[in-house]
Protein backbone atom coordinates (compact mmCIF):
# COMPACT_ATOMS: atom_id res chain seq x y z
CA UNK A 1 0.00 0.00 0.00
CA UNK A 2 1.31 3.37 -1.00
CA UNK A 3 1.99 6.15 1.60
CA UNK A 4 0.01 9.30 2.00
CA UNK A 5 1.96 13.02 1.87
CA UNK A 6 1.14 13.19 5.25
CA UNK A 7 2.59 9.76 5.98
CA UNK A 8 6.25 10.67 3.85
CA UNK A 9 6.30 13.97 5.59
CA UNK A 10 6.13 12.27 9.35
CA UNK A 11 8.33 10.00 8.43
CA UNK A 12 10.90 12.70 7.24
CA UNK A 13 10.91 13.90 10.52
CA UNK A 14 11.28 11.12 12.27
CA UNK A 15 14.48 10.26 10.44
CA UNK A 16 15.74 13.68 10.54
CA UNK A 17 15.18 13.34 14.64
CA UNK A 18 16.94 10.07 14.77
CA UNK A 19 19.47 11.13 12.76
CA UNK A 20 20.66 14.33 13.46
CA UNK A 21 19.63 14.52 17.44
CA UNK A 22 21.09 13.70 20.67
CA UNK A 23 18.89 12.31 23.26
CA UNK A 24 17.75 15.09 25.68
CA UNK A 25 18.25 12.89 28.79
CA UNK A 26 21.68 11.07 28.38
CA UNK A 27 22.62 13.53 26.02
CA UNK A 28 24.51 10.98 23.69
CA UNK A 29 24.62 10.66 20.10
CA UNK A 30 23.16 8.47 17.88
CA UNK A 31 20.73 6.43 20.22
CA UNK A 32 17.27 7.84 19.29
CA UNK A 33 15.13 5.16 17.61
CA UNK A 34 12.49 4.71 16.12
CA UNK A 35 9.30 2.89 17.86
CA UNK A 36 6.81 0.66 15.86
CA UNK A 37 3.84 2.13 14.00
CA UNK A 38 1.19 3.03 16.15
CA UNK A 39 3.10 3.18 19.10
CA UNK A 40 0.89 5.55 21.00
CA UNK A 41 1.63 8.80 22.18
CA UNK A 42 5.73 8.36 21.44
CA UNK A 43 7.96 7.78 18.16
CA UNK A 44 11.07 7.71 19.45
CA UNK A 45 13.16 5.85 21.90
CA UNK A 46 16.51 5.91 23.41
CA UNK A 47 18.06 2.77 23.14
CA UNK A 48 20.52 3.49 26.25
CA UNK A 49 18.71 5.58 28.81
CA UNK A 50 15.45 4.70 27.75
CA UNK A 51 14.23 8.17 27.00
CA UNK A 52 10.89 8.32 25.03
CA UNK A 53 9.26 10.75 22.67
CA UNK A 54 6.89 12.21 20.23
CA UNK A 55 7.84 13.31 16.96
CA UNK A 56 5.41 16.23 14.75
CA UNK A 57 6.30 17.48 11.24
CA UNK A 58 4.75 19.85 9.82
CA UNK A 59 5.57 21.31 6.04
CA UNK A 60 5.46 25.65 6.46
CA UNK A 61 7.03 28.42 4.41
CA UNK A 62 9.00 29.88 7.30
CA UNK A 63 10.76 27.43 9.27
CA UNK A 64 11.92 30.13 11.97
CA UNK A 65 8.00 30.23 12.63
CA UNK A 66 6.34 27.76 14.44
CA UNK A 67 2.74 27.35 13.45
CA UNK A 68 0.39 28.40 16.11
CA UNK A 69 -1.19 25.09 16.51
CA UNK A 70 -0.31 21.55 15.20
CA UNK A 71 -2.42 18.48 14.39
CA UNK A 72 -1.49 15.24 16.43
CA UNK A 73 -3.27 12.08 16.76
CA UNK A 74 -6.69 10.25 19.12
CA UNK A 75 -7.58 12.03 22.21
CA UNK A 76 -8.35 9.18 24.77
CA UNK A 77 -4.78 7.96 25.02
CA UNK A 78 -3.39 11.44 25.11
CA UNK A 79 -6.38 12.44 27.91
CA UNK A 80 -5.12 9.08 30.32
CA UNK A 81 -1.63 9.89 30.24
CA UNK A 82 -2.53 13.17 30.75
CA UNK A 83 -4.85 12.53 33.51
CA UNK A 84 -1.75 10.25 35.23
CA UNK A 85 0.26 13.23 35.58
CA UNK A 86 2.42 11.77 32.01
CA UNK A 87 3.44 13.84 29.35
CA UNK A 88 6.13 13.07 26.43
CA UNK A 89 8.55 15.74 25.44
CA UNK A 90 8.03 16.48 21.54
CA UNK A 91 10.41 17.35 18.83
CA UNK A 92 8.66 19.47 16.32
CA UNK A 93 10.28 19.27 12.87
CA UNK A 94 9.61 22.01 10.14
CA UNK A 95 10.31 21.55 6.65
CA UNK A 96 9.81 23.65 3.64
CA UNK A 97 11.61 23.04 0.19
CA UNK A 98 14.35 25.09 1.08
CA UNK A 99 15.07 24.05 4.50
CA UNK A 100 14.51 21.61 7.73
CA UNK A 101 14.48 22.95 11.66
CA UNK A 102 14.31 21.12 14.77
CA UNK A 103 12.41 22.13 17.59
CA UNK A 104 12.46 20.73 21.27
CA UNK A 105 9.44 20.94 23.93
CA UNK A 106 10.68 19.57 27.36
CA UNK A 107 7.50 17.39 28.79
CA UNK A 108 8.05 19.50 31.58
CA UNK A 109 6.83 22.34 30.15
CA UNK A 110 3.69 21.05 28.78
CA UNK A 111 0.33 21.43 30.72
CA UNK A 112 -3.36 20.17 29.84
CA UNK A 113 -4.29 23.32 28.53
CA UNK A 114 -1.77 23.44 25.34
CA UNK A 115 -3.94 20.06 24.17
CA UNK A 116 -7.03 20.59 22.30
CA UNK A 117 -9.99 18.28 21.95
CA UNK A 118 -10.66 17.99 18.12
CA UNK A 119 -14.65 17.59 17.27
CA UNK A 120 -15.65 14.03 16.08
CA UNK A 121 -15.11 13.12 12.79
CA UNK A 122 -18.51 13.20 11.00
CA UNK A 123 -20.92 10.15 10.49
CA UNK A 124 -19.57 10.09 7.06
CA UNK A 125 -15.71 9.75 7.45
CA UNK A 126 -13.99 6.50 7.06
CA UNK A 127 -13.48 6.56 10.75
CA UNK A 128 -16.78 8.26 11.81
CA UNK A 129 -16.70 9.54 15.59
CA UNK A 130 -12.60 8.94 16.34
CA UNK A 131 -11.81 12.21 18.34
CA UNK A 132 -7.69 13.71 17.89
CA UNK A 133 -6.54 16.86 19.46
CA UNK A 134 -4.29 19.84 18.78
CA UNK A 135 -1.08 21.01 20.33
CA UNK A 136 -1.83 24.87 21.04
CA UNK A 137 1.87 25.85 20.43
CA UNK A 138 1.54 29.70 20.97
CA UNK A 139 0.41 28.60 24.81
CA UNK A 140 4.35 27.32 24.88
CA UNK A 141 5.87 29.23 22.31
CA UNK A 142 8.84 30.59 25.06
CA UNK A 143 9.30 26.95 25.39
CA UNK A 144 10.41 25.56 22.20
CA UNK A 145 14.20 25.24 21.89
CA UNK A 146 15.77 25.06 18.38
CA UNK A 147 17.86 22.57 17.97
CA UNK A 148 19.23 22.21 14.31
Amino acid sequence: MSKTTKQMLGELGEKLVVKRCRCPKCKRERTLRLLPKNFKCADVVCDFCGYLAQVKTSSVSDITVPPKKLISAAWKPQEERMKAGIYFPLFLVLVNDRAKAVYYLSADLQSPEMFIKRKPLSSTARRAGWLGFYYDLEAVEEALVRLI
